[in-house]
């Protein structure tokens, strides 16, 4: 059994992510060495010593879907301008650019969401589970299980990659920071669909963002 003493002492060897560290300890059937070796098969070790360092470079990418109907503005920050112009570094950014497009997250993070909208969501969330007739007792669990499943609807870094939906988008960062060799932050996006907020036809942008990648 994966203990949270055992987690803490793996994160603290590493420097690798609580939820990577817990899963390298999964894998591994508790083993502490070799967990250690798949962090670092993975990179994720690495990544994690390199995501302390100032990334005050990087670009600013734009990306227009659908004939003008769905527009993404990005920002995506690295350590020096010559990653930042290199192909892999732009390939990178045009992805999760094209992310945003089809999931349409709110947040990059989930320490981005406000208290209050995490109040209200479990105020509807528990409200939900009462008039589906759970019993009381478990309420408070399926709320916050319900509110995970905000969290990773929500933020971009939760998200199943649209291009490998068996990578969330923070490991896809994770994998970048390690092949590059520069810390890599996701910082800000704002995303704009035409005629949001007014009564329309809604389409399927996710399946046609889809249909673009696989081009």
């Amino acid at each position: 059994m994966v203990t949270a003493a055992m987690v803490k002492e793996l994160r603290e060897r590493t420097g690798a992510g609580m939820m990577d560290c817990k899963k390298a300890l999964n894998e591994t059937g508790g083993d502490l060495e070799k967990a250690i070796d798949y962090l670092r098969e993975k990179g994720l070790a690495a990544a994690a010593k390199k995501s302390g360092r100032i990334a005050a470079e990087g670009t600013v990418t734009a990306y227009i879907h659908g004939g003008g109907r769905v527009g993404v503005l990005l920002e995506v920050n690295c350590e020096t301008d010559f990653v930042a112009k290199t192909e892999e570094f732009q390939t990178f950014t045009k992805d999760i650019a094209m992310q945003i497009a089809a999931a349409k997250p709110e947040y990059v993070r989930r320490d981005e969401v406000p208290a209050g909208v995490i109040e209200h969501e479990k105020q509807i969330l528990r409200a939900q589970a009462l008039n589906e007739g759970k019993p009381e007792k478990i309420v408070d669990k399926m709320v916050d299980g319900r509110v995970e499943k905000f969290y990773k609807e929500s933020c971009l870094m939760e998200q199943p990659f649209v291009k490998n939906p068996d990578q969330t988008i923070e490991e896809l960062v994770k994998e970048k920071i390690s092949k590059i060799g520069e810390n890599i932050s996701i910082r800000r996006f704002v995303r704009y669909e035409m005629g949001e907020g007014l009564e329309k036809r809604q389409d399927d942008f996710a399946a046609e963002v889809m249909a673009e990648l696989n081009k």
